[in-house]
């Protein structure tokens, strides 16, 4: 324990300094959304290459179909191997005239608490997260003159535009990114005294339905009662989605939805979670999901079927009597471990059969997909990260799903055939994609002792 001390001591005393190195990482515009800013991109590689090379890795920048990726590795021959995954590319900071300070001019600023905290494009996300690990690296460097374990560190540079040329990356270099675990820090604190460790993210598959009628958009004065009105169609097929408990009507859609475990469930119940404080901020109150289900669960381990866009005939202004020749929505369902996206598109397609009169003819197409990922319960390397968090927080972290997906962390299961656990610092008002986005120094600071803990925990 007094090496350790000795470590966190090191965090410590080296923070102003840590936050320098930061805002230089902070100041290189590296958008990879816009073409404009690939020069600053492959700089922002290049820049994190060389903290990697100061901090004792074998680093390079490696070349990709899009922006340019960054490999940092140790081989001292530690029993273990973590694999640590960010991205360096940031957001547009668009519109900038709501920016209370230039975006890549980052600068210690504190709020009305009396808070510090960073300010800039990139501050949370990822580039202040990512530097909670390279700088708990240091430390550990500074003071043991080693790691506790080796480490592989992959940065990437298309996280903002859907990561585009990731999935053929770690494909060709599966084998010098194996690792035992790995850590992704671009996820969220539960609040800010409270720590997380995501350990399920929803899988999705996303498709579009068109449903046609007549050859043309029809008079509806002449042929309204005898036409079929492909708007109706379609609007019976997804009022049919969900029955009126908020259940999913698609036959076998919860065969494999695996049921967490009773004291994640006890925790959940816990917490206080409720929809005035959820859904009160966005002008809701009630929660439309499964009517026997907690709310934390209708959002993070239960699988949902929601239409994100619906149209049809005329929606110009004023009106034009027709009935329409097709109308199309766009259908999104997020899936849970064990639900396999093959198998919720084949049943969602016969769903969609069995309710399409005979004069009315569907387009069906789907995504890719991607499935959900689930940490077992029982993983030895999620009960160390716990008890490291709750050693610096002094608190036990909350084991939570996320709604959304993140495809990366599949494929590392999938390519890779590891876990992953998601620990992040990030708060609910970091402006993450914003203008004024910032990162609070505690976050900082205290997320850069919690990784010294897990490296050690891990090791």
């Amino acid at each position: 324990m007094a090496a350790l001390d000795d470590v966190l001591n090191r965090v410590d005393g080296q923070l102003d300094a840590s936050v320098e190195r930061l805002f230089a990482f902070l100041r290189i515009p590296s958008i990879s959304t816009d073409p404009a800013f690939a020069a600053q991109c492959r700089l922002a590689a290049e820049s994190a290459a060389a903290t990697l090379g100061e901090l004792g890795l074998s680093a390079s920048v490696r070349e990709t179909a899009g922006h340019p990726a960054v490999i940092g590795r140790t081989d001292t021959g530690a029993a273990r191997r973590v694999l640590f995954y960010g991205h360096y590319d940031v957001q547009p900071v668009d519109p900038l005239d709501l920016w209370e300070t230039p975006p890549f001019e980052p600068v210690l600023a504190t709020d009305a608490s009396g808070r510090a905290r960073i300010v800039g494009r990139g501050a949370c996300d990822d580039k202040g997260q990512v530097f909670t690990f390279l700088e708990a690296l240091r430390a550990h460097r500074d003071v043991a003159g080693r790691l506790p374990v080796d480490v592989t560190v992959l940065l990437e540079g298309e996280e903002e535009c859907g990561s585009p040329s990731l999935p053929a990356f770690l494909a060709a270099h599966a084998g010098e990114l194996a690792a035992d675990v790995a850590l992704v820090c671009d996820t969220g604190m539960w609040d800010r005294d409270t720590p997380a460790i995501t350990t399920a993210l929803r899988g999705i598959v996303h498709c579009e339905l068109t449903v046609s009628g007549a050859d043309r958009d029809l008079h509806s004065g002449l042929f309204g009662g005898a036409a079929r009105n492909p708007t109706h169609v379609l609007a019976g097929i997804i009022a049919d989605l969900h029955d009126a408990a908020g259940r999913v009507t698609i036959p076998g859609f919860y065969d494999a939805v695996r049921e967490p475990p009773e004291a994640v469930r006890r925790q959940w119940a816990g917490l206080g979670f409720t929809a005035e404080s959820f859904l009160g901020p966005v002008g809701l109150a009630i929660s439309a999901g499964e009517a026997d289900r907690m709310l934390i669960e209708q959002i993070q381990s239960r699988p949902t079927a929601e239409v994100n866009g619906m149209y049809g005939g005329y929606t110009g202004q004023g009106s034009k009597t027709i009935i329409p020749a097709s109308a199309t929505a766009k259908i999104s369902f997020r899936l849970v471990a064990d639900q396999d996206p093959a198998a919720i598109k084949s049943a969602f397609a016969d769903f969609v059969a069995a309710r399409v009169p005979a004069d009315c003819k569907v387009q069906l197409s789907f995504g890719e997909g991607s499935r959900a990922v689930l940490v077992p319960p029982e993983s030895p390397d999620l009960a160390k990260a716990a008890g490291a968090l709750e050693a610096e927080w002094g608190r036990a972290p909350v084991e939570i799903g996320s709604g959304g997906s993140i495809p990366i962390v599949g494929q590392f299961k999938a390519v890779l055939g590891m876990d992953t656990l998601l620990i992040g610092f990030g708060l609910d008002d970091d402006r993450v994609h914003s203008p004024n986005e910032k990162y609070d120094m505690a976050s900082f600071r205290k997320g850069t002792r919690s990784w010294v803990r897990i490296l050690d925990a891990l090791a």
